[in-house]
């Protein structure tokens, strides 16, 4: 009975350990997350009045002044970009079809006779489309039947886009289109190849005239240009002839249409903001 009694009070005494042992350690983890929980709340209430010490000063107010300059450069055309159009109507596809080809095809080869190169010529556009009509019934009745939509062919179209780079030669190509088939001339447009060398030259001027603005402007204000801090572009090309599409039919027998190319114009704006002191 003794050695029972024993026993227990053995089991009794490692119970008590035990849970001694539990409660040290979770005082322990306790302990620690309440000074790490501190020690964070007072490194964010540092950080946040030093972030306090600078609201307002993260952008530095400077003295500025903005001046604005135009460039322009005015050249004759050296390429003239203009479109040739087969319109033509048939019963069936096929036969639209044919006649179109056969008129593009002596068109292309019109332009190539005349010195026009492969990469200058581009189709812009082919369509075909039914075409139908209201018809009423051949009877004589009355109330007359409602009319009944009718197929009676179809349209083709096909866009020929040509780069005439000999000006010399618009007037003379344009008869020749339209004597090898072409039913519509139009979009002719005139512009310059190499347009980034004139644009460079237009934003050269642009950039002189703001900066001998600016100057003008320092002196006059008492002030001091210190560097440039802001720049923008903007700039246009103006093209003096653009012709909308149009239903042409020219001879042989009849004069070559004269073409003038004028000139055009390459506008470059700039504004240039300065640092002053």
């Amino acid at each position: 009975m003794s050695i029972i009694i024993n026993i227990l009070n053995m089991e009794n005494i490692n119970a008590c350990h035990y849970k001694s042992k539990v409660i040290f350690i979770l005082g322990i983890v306790l302990v620690a997350f309440f000074i790490s929980l501190t020690l964070s709340t007072m490194v964010g209430i540092d950080n946040k009045v030093k972030e306090g010490k600078y609201i307002g000063q993260d952008v530095e107010i400077k003295n500025s002044i903005t001046i604005s300059g135009t460039g322009e450069i005015y050249s004759k055309p050296d390429l003239a970009v203009i479109v040739f159009s087969v319109r033509n109507e048939a019963k069936t596809v096929s036969l639209a079809m044919t006649e179109n080809t056969e008129k593009m095809n002596s068109i292309i080869s019109t332009m190539k006779s005349k010195g026009v190169e492969d990469k200058d010529l581009k189709t812009t556009n082919f369509s075909v489309q039914p075409r139908y009509e209201w018809q009423r019934a051949q009877i004589e009745v009355w109330p007359q039947p409602d009319k009944k939509r009718v197929l009676i062919g179809y349209e083709i179209n096909q866009s020929l886009q040509v780069k005439i780079r000999d000006l010399n030669k618009i007037g003379e190509i344009i008869q020749r289109a339209t004597d090898a088939g072409a039913s519509q001339v139009g979009n002719l447009q005139f512009t310059i190849d190499d347009y980034d060398e004139l644009k460079n030259q237009a934003r050269e001027e642009a950039i002189k005239e703001a900066k001998e603005k600016a100057e003008e402007l320092a002196d006059q204000l008492g002030v001091k240009l210190v560097r440039i801090i802001g720049f923008s572009e903007g700039g246009s090309v103006s093209r003096y002839y653009d012709y909308g599409m149009q239903e042409m039919s020219v001879s042989m027998d009849q004069a070559m249409p004269e073409i003038a190319t004028g000139e055009n114009k390459i506008a470059v704006s700039v504004s240039i903001t300065y640092e002053i002191n």
